[in-house]
């Protein structure tokens, strides 16, 4: 029978009985949705309570935060599905044993305050077991598992033998019925190997988390490129523009400064081009001339009746 989740718990107690409340015992919250999250009851919203036993899914952009009874935080990121398989209570309220099983998809994982054997991890290529630590891992549809340690220390034990994780962005990979690898620093040859560029988003910043399972970790070196596929897109420096071919347009004549409105002239002229200046009306007259210093100019025979003797 469909039971809805949180305040709809009781009755579903009373409907199906105290085995079913039981089987329906709250061990966390959520504390961050995004896109979609579900669970066996549904839809999850924040504050949701989550379940033992419950399966939690996210779409292929989902996101959710969880956080557990004993302060363990766990981030679900897109396209992931994860089992709470085995969560047992000692008297102080800490766990004795918490144990998810996650069968694909991207997660971050922090410790609470319950003992470092008590938190266990269970992924198709091995068992990741916990010393104070946090850490991010993937698991991919073949069961390929990487994980990355973020701080403390973790163990990672397969068929093939148990490898630690002691340094911040280490990573061993592992694929089902094999040893991992070596621990080697994480980079984005780690997520070619992986067949998936967004392996690990909260690393690469393809997913940003809140609170404080955000500010753990920082980027290991992969927030500085984004991929696409299995193929590097790290993003280049801009290329340079390549400058449009100008108008052709004659350029600006500098201007020595005032100059003549006629081309070519050097100032102002006379009116008469070569006429050195001022002249007498008469073309070819030189100005005044004395006669040997008299009154009378030169040629200039005055009135001729007053110089010729009378005849009477």
């Amino acid at each position: 029978m469909f039971c809805l989740r949180g305040a709809a718990l009781g009755l579903c107690a009373v409907v199906l009985g105290p085995m079913s409340l039981f089987a329906a015992e709250p061990v966390g919250k959520a504390v961050e949705i995004r896109t979609a999250v579900n669970g066996a009851r549904g839809a999850i919203a924040v504050r949701d309570p989550v379940y033992k036993n419950e399966r939690i899914s996210t779409s292929k952009s989902g996101l959710g935060q969880f956080v557990f009874e004993d302060g363990t935080k766990l981030a679900v990121g897109w396209g992931s599905s994860v089992v709470i398989d085995k969560f047992v209570y000692d008297d102080k309220k800490s766990v004795k044993k918490l144990t998810i099983l996650a069968a694909k998809g991207t997660f971050r994982w922090i410790s609470g305050k319950s003992g470092h054997s008590a938190y266990e991890i269970v992924t198709p290529a091995g068992t990741i077991g916990v010393r104070g630590t946090a850490f991010d891992f993937f698991v991919g549809p073949d069961g390929t598992t990487a994980v990355v340690l973020l701080s403390g220390a973790a163990d990672f034990c397969g068929p093939g033998g148990c490898r630690q994780l002691t340094q911040r962005c280490d990573c061993i990979v592992a694929k089902p019925g094999r040893r991992a690898t070596e621990p080697k620093r994480v980079s984005r040859t780690t997520l070619k190997s992986l067949g998936n560029a967004q392996a690990l988003p909260f690393l690469s910043g393809g997913q940003r988390l809140s609170g404080a399972i955000g500010w753990v970790g920082g980027g290991c070196g992969l927030r500085a490129a984004q991929f696409e596929g299995t193929t590097r897109t790290v993003p280049e420096r801009p290329a340079p523009v390549e400058e449009k071919p100008r108008e052709e347009k004659p350029p600006p004549k500098e201007d020595p400064g005032p100059r003549p409105e006629t081309p070519g002239d050097p100032g102002p002229r006379p009116e008469n081009p070569g006429d050195p200046g001022p002249r007498n009306d008469n073309p070819g007259d030189p100005g005044p001339q004395n006669g040997g210093g008299g009154d009378q100019p030169n040629g200039d025979q005055g009135t001729q009746q007053d110089q010729a003797p009378s005849q009477d």
